[in-house]
């Protein structure tokens, strides 16, 4: 980015934090806090909810000046961008507002404050995995509510909690929404195709140094297409920041075979309503795609991707280590050359999986199909209590 760009960005920012805060304090009842145009999809059910269920507005503020939200908003919404440098760090500072919903975690630990005045600050899961291992240890400590995803992140705040002697935060049973969205997208379980169509895999991983792309690219590609399967990779967006030779290499190395697709639209679910079946290691987004679809995953053995090393002193396994045979298989890095064999075996079983993936689904997640309506009750009835004094 060039100084003219950053400079206008910088100015931009600034401008959209005076606006905020010009705003009357009646309009700024909710306020979502965004740190991306793409996790918009973890608040839109609840948003659909408030306007819905209550007629509410709410006002959404964002970090990213190409978000959608800013050029066309939402009946109801007002949007202002803040940016992700200084002028966002005084915007948290001086925050006035009743609630402010926000999937950005470690609020109180660096530079992102809460505010002196009376804000209820409410977290919004944008995975479905555990709290405590690929998180830093207090990265929700300091939130007053928790719309948890399913059981697992209630039984792990209270465990934190009851350990180090912690406030109790309001644990509210909310669900999720991104889940919601595939499950009611109609493409539940294995794909619709023909009897010569090929094996479509999708391949998306978790970001780290030890992460499958990181590590494996090569062999797991060259494995699938040895056995001819379609194949999108769809990294993680943190990926190509850490190291962007990366996505000249695969595309130098795999672009001009037409089985291999790079997709870097990590908010669309094309790939995912495309794909037979999924290769990841750790990442959240194997989950949704299992969870939301009803489909086998491949799980790579790489090492745990771990920001917290004390979580097993809670003495709960992750839902992420614990899940894995109950919505697909689990690969050995030693056998990663065998990856595509091991593909196509599974491919063939994938009819086989949609039962159990949905039942362990319905023991994980809270109010599927409903968790946009939890989540604006929930906040309605504060704002409601508010009102009443």
């Amino acid at each position: 980015m060039s100084v003219a760009s950053k400079m206008k960005r910088s100015i931009s920012s600034w401008r959209g934090v005076q606006a905020f805060k010009a705003l009357p304090l009646s309009k700024r009842k909710i306020v979502f806090y965004v740190e991306d145009g793409g996790y918009w999809n973890y608040f839109k059910d609840i948003y659909t909810a408030l306007q819905n269920n209550f007629n509410q507005e709410i006002t959404y503020v964002t970090s990213s000046d190409s978000d959608p939200m800013l050029s066309q908003p939402h009946s109801g919404i007002s949007s202002f961008f803040i940016g992700s440098g200084i002028a966002r760090t005084f915007f948290f500072a001086g925050l006035e507002a009743e609630i402010l919903v926000m999937t950005m975690p470690d609020l109180q630990t660096f530079h992102i404050k809460r505010s002196p005045y009376p804000v209820k600050y409410v977290y919004l899961h944008h995975s479905l995995a555990s709290t405590h291992m690929i998180y830093r240890s207090e990265a929700f400590d300091n939130f007053d509510s928790i719309l948890c995803v399913g059981p697992h992140h209630l039984a792990e705040i209270k465990a934190r909690e009851t350990l180090y002697n912690l406030p109790c935060k309001e644990l509210v049973q909310h669900g999720y929404g991104k889940l919601d969205a595939l499950i009611a997208s109609g493409q539940l379980g294995p794909r619709k195709q023909n009897s010569s169509d090929a094996l479509q895999v999708l391949i998306a991983p978790s970001w780290g140094e030890k992460g499958l792309l990181e590590l494996f690219a090569d062999e797991v590609i060259e494995s699938l297409l040895k056995v001819n399967c379609n194949i999108i990779v769809r990294p993680h967006p943190r990926t190509f920041h850490l190291k962007p030779d990366l996505k000249f290499h695969l595309l130098d190395s795999f672009g001009n075979n037409k089985n291999f697709q790079l997709d870097l639209d990590s908010n669309s679910f094309d790939s995912f309503y495309s794909s037979d079946i999924m290769i990841s290691d750790w990442s959240g987004a194997a989950l949704e795609f299992g969870f939301g679809l009803e489909r086998p995953i491949i799980f790579v053995d790489v090492p745990k991707k771990i920001l917290n090393s004390k979580y097993q002193e809670l003495e709960i396994e992750p839902l992420e280590v614990q899940i894995r045979d109950q919505i697909g298989i689990v690969l050995s890095t030693k056998d990663i050359s065998e990856i595509g064999e091991v593909a196509k075996k599974l491919g063939k079983s994938k009819n086989d999986w949609q039962t159990k993936v949905a039942e362990a689904r319905s023991r994980w997640v809270y109010n599927i199909g409903n968790s946009g309506g939890v989540a604006a009750k929930f906040l309605m009835s504060y704002i409601q209590e508010k009102d009443k004094i």
